[in-house]
């Protein structure tokens, strides 16, 4: 018993001490408009994304994600566009996300309705921008920029 409570112990200990791991995803039509989701609790729109979990590669991830948010295809990974860590990106919890581009296809459709109320595509000129939820606008901003991936 005093084994499965240490291992109970260190776990929490990793969960309440570490940030998680999620990815954050600029998704691609073909048109070349970008996908964005209306978030339930911030009542904002974002990039799509989560959390990985356990026992999941990033690639896994990336495809249960998009399929959740957006109901869309993943047709290619794209360029990684930067890792973001800071302690205040995400209100929720200390999060480190890795922001890539993917290149999808596919009908839009929120498949999971308690963290998403709507799925929509703009064109870069109609981006919601100055009002994206937790640290959106900078990761659209820097995957606009092209730079080397950015590491914040």
């Amino acid at each position: 018993m005093k084994r499965h409570w240490q291992f109970i112990y260190a776990v929490l200990k990793i969960i309440f001490r570490h940030p998680v791991l999620g990815v954050t995803l600029v998704p691609v039509l073909p048109n070349g408009d970008i996908v964005l989701v209306y978030r339930r609790d911030t009542k904002q729109w974002s990039l799509p994304g989560g959390m990985v979990d356990w026992g999941e590669d990033i690639p896994s991830t990336i495809d249960r994600e998009l399929k959740e948010e957006t109901g869309l295809e993943l047709v290619k990974m794209g360029r990684l566009v930067g890792v973001y860590s800071a302690f205040d990106r995400d209100p929720r919890l200390h999060s480190i996300s890795i922001l890539i581009e993917t290149q999808v296809t596919g009908e839009m459709k929120v498949e999971d309705t308690r963290e998403i109320l709507e799925v929509k595509a703009f064109s870069k000129e109609s981006l919601p921008l100055g009002n994206l939820a937790h640290d959106h606008d900078r990761q659209i901003q820097d995957y606009f920029n092209k730079n080397t991936p950015q590491i914040c």
